[in-house]
């Protein structure tokens, strides 16, 4: 994960706030904090992405990775809004989601972090004798 965010990039830093303060966290601003919930988002997509927890269908492209890590960020900023005490502005959601979406671009930028992220997760069923093949996540012999 360091790789990709480390430990003292804004987002890293609203993650680790966020879950360590789940309970609390919105009560220490006056109003709904959305730059701590889009870093925080975009940092728990990439979290999610590289725990390959419920990857079902491989991104193949950059566009495709890329909507798979909105996704992920989307469903962090819905359960944040979830638990917030903290009333939501007018355009907050927009703006989050706006927020989260750049620092995805920006690490998906960031050397060759999209081809390594491709990489990660693409089937490696050509190298393997026909014999050894299986389909990852069924286990079913080919």
């Amino acid at each position: 994960m360091d790789r990709f965010l480390a430990p003292t990039t804004s987002e890293a830093m609203a993650h680790s706030h966020l879950t360590e303060n789940w309970f609390s966290w919105d009560q220490d601003h006056p109003s709904f904090n959305e730059t701590l919930v889009a870093g925080c988002a975009s940092y728990q997509a990439f979290n999610r992405y590289l725990s390959d927890s419920d990857l079902l269908i491989v991104p193949r492209t950059r566009s495709e990775l890329q909507s798979v890590l909105r996704r992920y960020a989307y469903d962090s900023i819905h359960n944040a809004i979830s638990v917030s005490r903290q009333t939501l502005q007018p355009g907050g959601y927009s703006r989050i989601c706006g927020l989260a979406e750049k620092s995805i671009r920006n690490v998906l930028s960031k050397d060759d972090n999209t081809e390594v992220l491709l990489a990660l997760h693409a089937p490696k069923l050509a190298s393997q004798p026909a014999s050894e093949r299986t389909i990852p996540s069924a286990g079913i012999r080919i």
